[in-house]
């Protein structure tokens, strides 16, 4: 009886050491892949982000073309946000949170740009393509909650 129980908490052991390694490399691998998509320009990010969309959608070549030109217009945007928001940091180092007004700000703004390239993209693919992608961020957008949730849970623990 004592070996059964001694070899049962052996079991568990590696267990959970074995899924804490598995953990820590997605940590890892995820913070390498936030640290490249910062190195990329604005047009590789594009690049890739449209070609994600074309094996995703069959996209046609005129689609694919007003599908990048829309992704770079916004990869601009966003490195000259990521760049304004790392100056605003690194210029206040005693206030590293945003004020309720700044981030009311950001967020409409982020809102108002996502509505205009929802409308851009309706305009761009077909309705059953865009009914495809709207399932997929769907699908995407929940998997997101789902880590959220999980994070949460585990700082609580």
């Amino acid at each position: 009886m004592k070996k059964l129980v001694l070899i049962a908490l052996a079991f568990m052991a590696l267990q959970v050491t074995a899924q804490e390694h598995k953990r820590g490399h997605k940590k890892e691998h995820r913070k390498e892949h936030a640290k490249m998509l910062k190195d990329l320009s604005a047009e590789e990010m594009a690049t890739l982000k449209t070609k994600k969309m074309t094996l995703h959608l069959d996209l046609t070549e005129s689609q694919q073309k007003e599908i990048y030109e829309m992704n770079l217009a916004s990869a601009k945007e966003r490195k000259v946000k990521m760049e304004a928001r790392k100056k605003m940091k690194e210029g206040n180092e005693d206030r590293k949170t945003l004020s309720k007004d700044e981030k009311y700000k950001m967020m409409n703004d982020h809102l108002d740009q996502k509505i205009a390239q929802k409308k851009q993209l309706k305009s761009i693919l077909t309705k059953e393509q865009y009914e495809k992608f709207e399932k997929s961020m769907k699908h995407r957008k929940m998997k997101q909650r789902k880590k959220v949730r999980k994070r949460a849970e585990k700082r609580r623990s």
